[in-house]
């Protein structure tokens, strides 16, 4: 078991208090553990409406301490928070977050959010590093466009290698962690290999410098006119 890392997390309509225990027990007796590695709240969102989220962020960040203190989860975080969202928890959190996972790649830097967890001593791990291409025509984004781009093509050709390790590469470069998602034995082989990859610092300011600035998880479909999100610059407080 030690020499596994196993990250799950807790979905939206679990938030409540007396909720999270029991959907971490179900996590833990559906994956066979007795305890995991990282326990992160998916979405700042529990699927309510009205002027606040409910039930609030505090209430559910105080009973994953518990749960980590328990020692059922080593450590926890969050996925999908904004800079924004994570100051405000830092007024009552008395573990802080291990983690924020969030959508990063070369068309989505968040250059201020890395700043800010930075500040807060919170890590950052890049998901959908290559732009989530296999889920555009699902939720409907143009995320082929990050491997497709011409600098990141001209980057691996120079390179001898992918688009994909280019990207892996970059993220590792920034100080971020990355899960790139693989089912394909040889690419998730490839994917280890680009940490040996020598990305030069002009490569990597190049592809610091691409722009426009895409969010490909846009995150609309949790929002509604009567909130708490009416619009996805709520949601990301943009």
């Amino acid at each position: 078991r030690s020499d596994l890392w196993i990250t799950s997390k807790l979905w939206n309509s679990e938030h409540a208090a007396d909720a999270v225990p029991k959907a971490l027990a179900k996590t833990l007796t559906d994956l066979g553990l007795e305890y995991l590695d990282l326990y992160l709240i998916h979405w700042p969102v529990t699927g309510n409406t009205g002027p606040q989220v409910d039930p609030p962020i505090q209430e559910t960040w105080g009973a994953l301490e518990a749960e980590c203190r328990a020692g059922r989860c080593k450590s926890i975080g969050v996925s999908n928070f904004s800079g924004k969202k994570l100051k405000a928890m830092s007024a009552y959190w008395t573990i802080p977050p291990a983690v924020n996972q969030v959508e990063l790649h070369p068309l989505l830097r968040q250059d201020g959010l890395l700043e800010t967890c930075k500040d807060l001593g919170v890590h950052c791990t890049a998901y959908s590093p290559l732009g989530s291409p296999d889920s555009s025509a699902m939720i409907g984004h143009e995320g082929q466009s990050v491997m497709e781009h011409p600098v990141v093509k001209q980057i691996a050709a120079d390179l001898g290698a992918s688009p994909a390790q280019v990207l892996i590469k970059w993220a590792i470069a920034r100080g971020t962690s990355v899960i790139p998602k693989s089912t394909s034995p040889q690419r998730i082989q490839a994917n280890f290999e680009s940490i040996a990859l020598d990305l030069k610092p002009d490569h990597i300011a190049q592809l610091s410098a691409l722009e426009p600035q895409v969010r490909m998880l846009h995150g609309n479909f949790w929002c509604s006119p009567d909130g708490p999100y009416r619009s996805t610059a709520d949601l990301w407080d943009e």
